[in-house]
């Protein structure tokens, strides 16, 4: 559930999306922002599983996936499947501005 009104949303991804053109351009911008913003690495809890959460990963196909660990297991997970952790950290203001750039 968002935390943010869809003007704060719409801001954020103008921002992101201001030079881009073409939705393989924005998907790219929003993928940069969480790139830069995301306070990685965390810990989250996936399928019951406790992962942590290394970085954000743009995948050939076009999809924005967060690059989850436990021990020596490494599991890609798309962002807009991803559980966070409350309190949430740093930087998922862009997790929802993309989920509703995505629609």
């Amino acid at each position: 559930m968002s935390t943010l009104g869809r003007t704060e949303l719409e801001a954020l991804i103008e921002e992101a999306t201001v030079d881009a053109y073409g939705e393989d351009e924005q998907r790219t911008g929003l993928f940069t922002m969480l790139e830069e913003h995301l306070d990685v690495p965390f810990a989250t809890v996936v399928l019951g599983v406790e992962v942590t959460v290394r970085a954000v990963a743009l995948t050939p196909d076009g999809r924005i996936v967060a690059l989850c660990s436990r021990g020596r297991v490494r599991q890609p997970i798309g962002i807009l499947d991803l559980p966070l952790p409350v309190p949430a950290p740093e930087g998922t203001e862009w997790i929802e501005a993309y989920r509703h750039w995505a629609g």
